[in-house]
């Protein structure tokens, strides 16, 4: 069996914090201002964190992340989604694919490296990531510099369990 999740998060770069990197995906990119939000705002893995709940049902950000930020003061979005990845059960997440809307910072040359970055924390291939760019033309907020827009698709699949008499 298959399932697909879709998620989407936005933010807006917040031109007056000083003391915030941008990061995206997990990479850190130093050509742009930060985002707005109460964790590192990464766009990217939060939009992932809501794929990962179109599937399982369970909402990540919301209940659990405010709690992990404001309780437990945890702002590191990988973390999130390490408690998204927990509620899959038998579901193994066979492809992730990132569509980024934004007029700055440039995104294609970190695409290696945030595939890299998402690897690592899904514990997929590379080849079975993708991460697209657009500028949307600048029709949309996002497209003209007020901040950045991510789309994400997870596909999963069940993993048969086995019987302890198999």
């Amino acid at each position: 069996m298959v399932k697909t999740g879709l998620g989407q998060d936005s933010h807006r770069f917040d031109f007056e914090d000083n003391t915030k990197k941008l990061k995206l995906g997990g990479v850190i990119f130093e050509d742009a201002p930060p985002l707005q939000g109460n964790s590192d705002a990464d766009v990217v893995l939060h939009a992932l964190c809501n794929a990962i709940s179109g599937v399982t049902g369970v909402n990540i950000l919301g209940e659990i992340s405010d709690m992990l930020c404001f309780k437990q003061g945890i702002t590191d979005s990988r973390v999130y989604v390490q408690e998204a990845l927990k509620f899959l059960k038998e579901w193994h997440i066979t492809h992730v694919s990132c569509s980024i809307e934004c007029a700055k910072p440039k995104i294609t040359p970190k695409i290696p490296e945030m595939k890299n970055s998402l690897s690592t924390l899904l514990g997929l291939n590379t080849t079975d990531i993708g991460i697209t760019a657009t500028t949307g033309e600048g029709l949309t907020a996002f497209g003209r510099g007020e901040g950045i827009q991510v789309l994400c698709l997870v596909t999963v699949i069940q993993t048969p369990t086995l019987s302890p008499f198999d």
